[in-house]
């Protein structure tokens, strides 16, 4: 009898040992290794979160891809860590803010890519690479393979769907839309002058010569242009349309008598 009691005490405190030992290993930050870290929470809560570390390697052999070293610095910027698996959550991810943004964001302004099947042309997303019209811009656009700021660089981006010739279609100096626009404001066709085109490509990468290239991309559009398209003419004050392959003077009259509107400029 006294056997058996002392044999059943044995097995509960090996049981309690055994469920306190397997505790410890799951929530206690001093089990974590280098790379997978489980840190606390608020102090003194017992509660915690977890983390995932890459080591800096320069010699990583991904380094010699420019897919994966453009825009890092390999002597800063950890290896890439890798989850073999579909990442599904009911919460969200994530980009955030650093202070040594380019060393953990692709020029320190990608926050997403997703690569094509030719693992080189990616869809990507940035934030605050420029500020135009006095605020930052965020941007996204389908890149290919010709790694340049050159109007062959960027590949179509379609919003709507997935159905061919329907929808809209952004690329680096176009868009195309399949589908009817509705404006619930004005619509402003381009203010274009003779300062604003230019017939020459200038040497060198557009993003370095934004402007000037901005003025080139103008005159190649207006030349050609197709039929049915108009636009400002800022130094003649007209309205031009092409017609069979011809620039037009758009006929335009006066507001009829009483016709007045509080928005105008000249009142």
């Amino acid at each position: 009898m006294t056997h058996k009691l002392l044999l059943r005490l044995m097995m509960i405190i090996g049981l309690c040992g055994s469920t306190l030992i397997a505790h410890s290993q799951v929530t206690s930050p001093t089990s974590s290794s280098k790379y997978y870290q489980v840190k606390p929470g608020t102090p003194g809560s017992n509660l915690y979160r977890a983390e995932l570390f890459s080591d800096i390697d320069q010699s990583w052999d991904k380094w010699n891809l420019s897919g994966y070293a453009f825009g890092f610095d390999p002597g800063k910027t950890p290896m890439y860590t890798t989850v073999n698996g579909i990442l599904s959550t009911p919460y969200m991810i994530q980009v955030r803010g650093n202070e040594n943004e380019k060393n953990k964001k692709r020029w320190g302004f990608h926050v997403f890519e997703g690569y094509a099947s030719d693992d080189k042309s990616r869809l990507t997303m940035l934030v605050n690479k420029h500020v135009e019209m006095e605020k930052s811009v965020a941007e996204i656009y389908y890149y290919g393979t010709a790694y340049n700021h050159s109007n062959e660089a960027y590949n179509w981006i379609r919003l709507g769907s997935d159905v061919k010739n329907h929808s809209y279609m952004f690329s680096r100096d176009k868009a195309v839309f399949y589908g009817s626009l509705q404006l619930s404001n004005a619509f402003t066709l381009g203010n274009i002058g003779a300062d604003d085109v230019r017939k020459d490509k200038p040497a060198g990468d557009d993003e370095r010569n934004a402007d000037e290239s901005a003025r080139h991309v103008n005159f190649v559009e207006l030349k050609d242009s197709g039929d049915g398209t108009l636009f400002y003419d800022r130094d003649n004050h007209l309205v031009a349309i092409k017609i069979q392959g011809k620039w037009m003077k758009l006929k335009v009259e006066e507001l009829p008598e009483g016709v007045e509107y509080e928005f105008d400029a000249n009142e």
